[in-house]
């Protein structure tokens, strides 16, 4: 198929009036031209990349909301998991699917083209594994494919309840798990989705809380036997008390113990990475590793602000997810991030530099490359030889009026409008037609009768 964009936002910066050449799903050439090709179709309005969501816990959408009462002068992350936990042990695996399908239709809706799934109910309530180690991986890549969402599907290793091997709670039982079964199911939804490259396979340990260095060897060395370029996510220094925690377990940070303990490279993804020292925040960015940065759960929970700015000058690449789906819009991710950086330097665009003045533009383009590096997949912009994951703007939107190249990323991030994505292709493949999905409606549906059961 042909694509005329009037408008067009590249790695290389903005272009007007080409055409993009779409083939089995890759882009294949974009090419200047004075007007729409024969048979080709118009875009309604500037056209960006797709952004990746790099972190996402899909279940957890179906609490949004649920957890925004007093409940002590303490309330934390740490409360805020005892909730969760109660939450979880409801959920069956039709729930999973039916959450599922309804957060990748919102995430679609709002310019998310691809989601990392960093999934951890394998098992059942009771903590005894289904019929089927892989029964639930395989309800979230059905509900993937049925939005037509790309998945990087991360199943995750979770064995021990603290630092130091601590037991798994009884709320913990549903996430039991050990390389070798974390590895089994990798293959089971690698083999159920073989030749859809809108698909990708990974794996997590969860954190350095729940999986000691060995396992984490472990699992990582057999996950790069299957596919050497497999990505790996684990969630670091989210919070002051798993710093604490660590230290007094080992004597060392999370952050130093991952790098002593694993061959940190470009293939890792350390979600949150919230509280670093400087030398930490080097050797991340040294590393090629992406920190995954999720802005609006980070602000939920009360988490803490990513040193971004030391980070960047050091070279750090970074992308944004949803995590807990309190926001499942990236526009609100990176203003929130944005923001963050302003309230705790006291400067504007921060985000921004003097080679890219752009504060909108340049964390876009950013988020996009360091997302499709976290997900393992060739969805870094609109170039030759990427999937064709593209986000159409209503070029009619009130608040675009008069605004071309980077202005309009600008506008997008820091109007705090909505309304403004219209279409959206995945793999060459339209899932949003003028702001609607094709199965909204019974989507929805099913969530409402899910949540219906679970808060009964």
């Amino acid at each position: 198929m042909e694509l005329f964009a009037p408008s067009l936002m590249t790695p290389n910066g903005w272009r007007s009036n080409s055409v993009i050449r779409i083939e089995d799903g890759w882009i294949t050439a974009i090419e200047a031209a004075d007007h729409p090709p024969n048979g080709a179709e118009k875009a309604a309005g500037p056209v960006l990349p797709g952004m990746p969501n790099l972190h996402s816990h899909a279940f957890q959408r179906a609490m949004a909301g649920l957890t925004e009462r007093w409940g002590s002068p303490t309330d934390s992350f740490w409360s805020w998991r005892d909730l969760m936990y109660r939450f979880v042990a409801r959920l069956t695996p039709d729930d999973i699917r039916a959450v599922a399908l309804q957060l990748y239709i919102e995430c679609l809706k709002q310019g998310y083209t691809a989601v990392a799934e960093f999934h951890y109910l394998h098992n059942q309530p009771d903590g005894l594994p289904y019929d089927n180690p892989a029964e639930t991986s395989l309800q979230i890549l059905a509900a993937a494919r049925q939005a037509g969402i790309g998945l990087t599907h991360l199943p995750v290793l979770y064995a021990h309840g603290g630092f130091g091997e601590q037991p798994l709670g009884d709320a913990q039982s549903r996430f039991r798990s050990d390389p070798d079964a974390i590895l089994a199911i990798s293959e089971v939804v690698r083999a159920e989705a073989r030749g859809d490259a809108n698909v990708t396979v990974g794996a997590a340990p969860h954190s350095l809380r729940a999986a000691d260095p060995a396992m984490i060897e472990a699992l990582a060395q057999g996950l790069r036997r299957s596919d050497p370029a497999a990505p790996l996510h684990i969630h670091i220094a989210e919070q002051v008390k798993e710093v604490e925690d660590c230290l007094a377990w080992c004597g060392k940070r999370p952050v130093e113990l991952l790098a002593d303990s694993q061959a940190m490279d470009d293939g890792w993804c350390l979600v949150h990475a919230t509280h670093l020292t400087e030398a930490e925040t080097r050797a991340i960015a040294e590393s090629g590793a992406v920190a995954g940065l999720c802005p609006t759960t980070e602000a939920n929970l009360g988490d803490g602000l990513f040193p971004l700015v030391p980070y960047r000058s050091a070279g750090g690449v970074f992308g944004i997810g949803s995590d807990s789906h309190v926001c499942r819009d990236p526009a609100e991710e990176l203003r929130l991030l944005e923001y963050g950086q302003r309230l705790s330097r006291r400067a504007r665009n921060v985000g921004a530099s003097e080679l890219d003045p752009s504060t909108g533009g340049s964390l876009w383009r950013s988020a996009v490359a360091g997302g499709a590096k976290a997900c393992g997949r060739p969805i870094a912009g609109i170039a030759e030889g990427e999937r064709a994951d593209l986000v159409v703007l209503d070029g009619k939107h009130a608040d675009l009026t008069g605004r071309t190249g980077d202005a309009v990323t600008d506008t997008l991030i820091f109007s705090g409008g909505r309304d403004f994505v219209r279409d959206v292709m995945v793999g060459g493949v339209w899932a949003i037609r003028d702001g609607r999905h094709s199965q909204e409606d019974a989507a929805e549906t099913d969530f409402r009768a899910a949540l219906n059961r679970l808060l009964a």
